[in-house]
C-alpha cells in the first residue's frame, strides 16, 4: 500500500508522513478529529430530460462535463441500477444486449467531478475493490427554498462499498448533518481546517469539492461518482408499476395532498413513495428517518424490476431504463456494460445499507451536528480500503438511531 498523499487523516496502523493530520486522541463526544468532509454533488443548474440530473461541475468552469467513450472495468451504481445489470442479460441475446445497452449508456447525462482533485487523494488499496460514492438531490422537494432559483438540495450521501469477491454491496449512509472538515478547495493538497456540516461542501465547490471532502473524511478513494434525483424517481416507480414499501408508522404527510401512510405494507405510486421518502419531521429521529426511508425506496424498486416482469418484457424495460437514465449522473468513466457484466449476480438481498459511526447530535458552537464517532469510524473505513468490511460489520454493526421510529 502506498503512503497516503500528504495533508490526508492517517489511519491507525498506516504510516503518516510529516505534516499529515494523525487521529489525536479526543474525549468522548467530540466530532471526529480527522479531517472530514463532504456535501452532497449537485448544482444551481438543471437540465436534461424530466427532472434529469444534469449537473454544472464547479471547479471546471461551471460548464457541463462532456461524455467521454471510455470504457474502463470500473464500476458505479446504487441498488435500483443494479437492475440493469440483470435486464441487459435478459432475453435479448449476446448481440442485441450489447447494441441496446451502448444505446442506454449514450443517453446517460455525464459530469467530471474527478479533474479538479489534483492533490492529496488517498491511494487506491485494492485493486479488486470499488467505491462510489452516491449523492441524492431532489430537484422537485416541496421543501425547498423557493427564493433561490436552480438551487439543489443534496442531502443524501452514500459511500457504496464493493467487494473484490463482487458478490454483494455495502452502502454507508452519511448523515448530511455530520460534523466535518471541508477543504479549500477541491484541489487543495490538505483537507482545512474549517469545520461544517457536510452537506455544505457542495454549496462551498459544488460536486468536485464534495468529492474533496469525503475522501478526507473517510481515507477512501472514490472510483466513481453517479448523482440521483429522487425528484426524477416518480417517472422510474410509475415505470415499474408501483412499489411495495414496509410503512413503519402511521403519519400524515406535510406535504399536499397531506396523504395519510398507515402503518404496515402499502402500494404506492411514485408520487406517493417519494412523498413517504421525504417525511422526516413525523418521526423521532427526523433526518435518520428521511435517510432509512430513501434507501427503502432503493431496494423496493429493485426488488419490483427483479419480479415484476420488467426485465423479461421489452416495452416494459424501454420504459424503465429510459426514466432511469433521466434521473441519474454519472462520471464520465462509468460504463454500464462493464457493469451489466461483471456485476449481474447481485441481488437486493446481497444489499447490506448501514450508517456512518456516529454519536448522534450535538450543539457545537450554536448549531445542532451530528458527531462522528471517530474510533469506530476510521475502523469500518480502514476495513473498507483492506476489503474486509464483512468482518467489521458482523462484529461492529452501526447501532440504529435512538430512538427506534418502530417502536
Amino acid at each position: 500500500m502506498r503512503t497516503p498523499t500528504s495533508g490526508r487523516a492517517s489511519v491507525p496502523g498506516r504510516t503518516s508522513t510529516p505534516g499529515r493530520a494523525s487521529v489525536p486522541s479526543r474525549p468522548s463526544g467530540s466530532a471526529s478529529s480527522r479531517p472530514s468532509g463532504a456535501g452532497p454533488a449537485g448544482s444551481s443548474g438543471r437540465g436534461g430530460r424530466g427532472g434529469s440530473a444534469r449537473v454544472p461541475v464547479s471547479g471546471a468552469g461551471n460548464t457541463y462535463g462532456t461524455a467521454k467513450r471510455k470504457i474502463q472495468p470500473k464500476w458505479g451504481r446504487i441498488g435500483l441500477v443494479a437492475v440493469i445489470a440483470l435486464a441487459l442479460c435478459a432475453g435479448l441475446g449476446l448481440g442485441g444486449t450489447w447494441i441496446y445497452a451502448k444505446i442506454v449508456e449514450g443517453n446517460l447525462n455525464r459530469n467530471d467531478p474527478f479533474s479538479a482533485l489534483t492533490g492529496g487523494r488517498p491511494p487506491k488499496t485494492e485493486s479488486g475493490a470499488l467505491n462510489i460514492l452516491l449523492v441524492g438531490s431532489d430537484s422537485r422537494d416541496p421543501d425547498a427554498p423557493t427564493d433561490k432559483g436552480g438551487e439543489w438540495r443534496t442531502d443524501t450521501m452514500i459511500i457504496m462499498h464493493i467487494p473484490s469477491s463482487q458478490d454483494r454491496a455495502y452502502l454507508i449512509s452519511m448523515p448530511r448533518d455530520l460534523h466535518v472538515y471541508i477543504p479549500k478547495e477541491a484541489s487543495a493538497a490538505d483537507c482545512g481546517t474549517r469545520k461544517a456540516k457536510l452537506n455544505a461542501a457542495y454549496a462551498f465547490g459544488g460536486l468536485p469539492l464534495l468529492v474533496k471532502t469525503i475522501e478526507c473524511y473517510s481515507s477512501v478513494r472514490m472510483d466513481h461518482v453517479m448523482l440521483i434525483d429522487f425528484g426524477g424517481f416518480k417517472e422510474v416507480v410509475d415505470a415499474l408499476g408501483g412499489v411495495d414499501m414496509k410503512i413503519e408508522r402511521t403519519i400524515t404527510s406535510i406535504h399536499k395532498p397531506k396523504r395519510t401512510f398507515t402503518k404496515g405494507t402499502m402500494h404506492l405510486s411514485g408520487e406517493e413513495a417519494l412523498d413517504y421518502a421525504r417525511q422526516r419531521k413525523q418521526f423521532p429521529d427526523g433526518d435518520f428517518a428521511r435517510m432509512r426511508h430513501q434507501q427503502q425506496l432503493l431496494k423496493a424498486m429493485l426488488d419490483k424490476a427483479a419480479s415484476g416482469g420488467t426485465l423479461t418484457n421489452p416495452s416494459k424495460l424501454h420504459g424503465f431504463l429510459e426514466a432511469i437514465t433521466g434521473a441519474v449522473t454519472v462520471d464520465q468513466d462509468f460504463s454500464l456494460v462493464d457493469m451489466a457484466l461483471q456485476f449481474k449476480g447481485i441481488r437486493s438481498e446481497d444489499l447490506t445499507f448501514m450508517t456512518n459511526p456516529h454519536l448522534g447530535s450535538q450543539m457545537v458552537n450554536g448549531e445542532s451536528v451530528v458527531v462522528s464517532d471517530r474510533e469506530k469510524a476510521v475502523a469500518l473505513y480502514e476495513a473498507v480500503n483492506k476489503d474486509t468490511v464483512k468482518q467489521w460489520y458482523e462484529v461492529n454493526v452501526s447501532p440504529p438511531p435512538s430512538p427506534k421510529a418502530n417502536n
